[in-house]
């Protein structure tokens, strides 16, 4: 649910006794001051609706409302781009689900008020958690984006009796078999050693808890889904469906197995991030934005399955883990550490940029490189007689690498 107003934020940090001071209120959007020449952010901070992006504000560490620069193509609800007044730091709320997100950020990076070429691009948002990996409040750093619903969809009261889920790659004829229909947005692989950058600066930070999540965390049986928040390395899901119960999730863990390669541990589930990184991948391309330097952080909401002896109606729209607000929150305090470690070590290692030992990019290699996933094949259509055989249609839509 989309709250719009930051007194009713701050009436639930209030009543759940947050340990952390809530984010001052929102200053008036003050003209932009003109520059010369366009606005080239260190740090570019990705949000997705009004709370995540609310928790930056009134913060001791910097101003991101200092200027407030509107951009053609971004979101009716969120038309500014909001930047620090040295322009080190900037701040886009894209709107939720992945259309949102990949249009806000396709017109970003064609925005000739920003060059982004140097510009870290810090996704920093909440999900929901597996609790087979984590718990409520964590904070996750992701390898991989799945697309998990871009896939065949039965209704499970019609699927096959030898069927573990409804949904299966397209393509193929069963949930454990790799997909043959491709679109190229199925997997994005980020920069590992910037991840474990992130994590390393990330896990100096303070977590916020609730007296709440930590009595609803003994609900659970898994152990990690027991423990306090921590910071995790692990891989996010993105769905533009708001999905729960255990079928689901283990459907889309295996998904995520299976469209890694066996590498992908899914654990975050979101609505926008694949989409995120399709507009970047494709700027990257144009040479707009350099795809190794992405972040992708998640902070963990809600889980994204019941506990023993509640339903999944109950777990999705009536229970309360008292975690809602320390996700929020958190998304600052593991974030301002991630944002302060690359500015802080610009001159001697981000300037240059942290080179990947991994593969970066997606599926079909845009961007060089072999994927150490997927087919491992350039995406060249298969013969018509093959296609005919197996009764499916091969549609790759982007044909080879630019």
């Amino acid at each position: 649910m989309l709250f719009t107003r930051l007194g009713y934020f701050q009436s639930l940090l209030v009543s759940l006794g947050a340990v952390v001071a809530a984010p001052a209120a929102m200053k008036p959007a003050q003209p932009m001051k003109r520059k010369t020449g366009p606005i080239k952010p260190k740090v570019l901070i990705i949000d997705m609706f009004v709370y995540e992006a609310e928790a930056w504000y009134g913060i001791p560490e910097f101003d991101l409302l200092a200027q407030n620069i509107t951009v053609f193509g971004l979101s009716p609800l969120f038309p500014d781009v909001h930047c620090t007044a040295n322009d080190e730091i900037c701040q886009v709320v894209t709107g939720e689900s992945e259309i949102n997100a990949a249009t806000t950020i396709a017109s970003l990076v064609a925005s000739p008020l920003f060059d982004l070429t140097k510009t870290y691009f810090f996704i920093a948002g909440i999900a929901g958690v597996n609790p087979d990996i984590a718990t409520i409040g964590s904070v996750s750093f992701a390898r991989y984006a799945v697309q998990v619903a871009l896939q065949y969809e039965i209704d499970a009261r019609e699927m096959p009796s030898n069927f573990s889920t409804g949904y299966f790659p397209q393509g193929s004829a069963a949930p454990d078999q790799y997909p043959a229909d491709i679109y190229g947005t199925e997997v994005f692989e980020f920069n590992n050693d910037l991840k474990k950058m992130a994590v390393a600066f990330a896990s100096t930070a303070k977590l916020n808890d609730s007296d709440t999540s930590i009595a609803y965390r003994a609900n659970y049986i898994q152990a990690a889904a027991k423990a306090g928040p921590t910071v995790v390395e692990c891989d996010v899901a993105t769905s533009d469906v708001y999905y729960t119960g255990k079928l689901l999730g283990d459907a889309f863990f295996n998904t995520t197995k299976l469209l890694t390669n066996g590498t992908g541990v899914y654990c975050a589930t979101a609505q926008e991030d694949n989409a995120t990184a399709e507009a970047l991948l494709r700027a990257a391309l144009h040479k707009k934005v350099d795809f190794s330097r992405i972040i992708v952080m998640r902070t963990f909401s809600d889980f994204d399955r019941p506990y023993p002896g509640q339903s999944v109606l109950q777990n999705l729209v009536y229970s309360n883990p008292g975690s809602f607000i320390p996700s929020i929150l958190n998304i600052y305090l593991a974030g301002v550490k991630v944002v302060e470690g690359i500015l802080e070590h610009w001159d001697s290692t981000f300037e240059k940029g942290v080179k990947p030992t991994n593969y970066i990019g997606d599926i079909f290699g845009s961007l060089g490189g072999t994927p150490d996933f997927g087919p491992g094949r350039s995406p060249e259509p298969l013969p018509l007689s093959t296609l005919r055989k197996r009764n499916v249609r091969r549609n790759f839509r982007r044909q080879g690498s630019a």
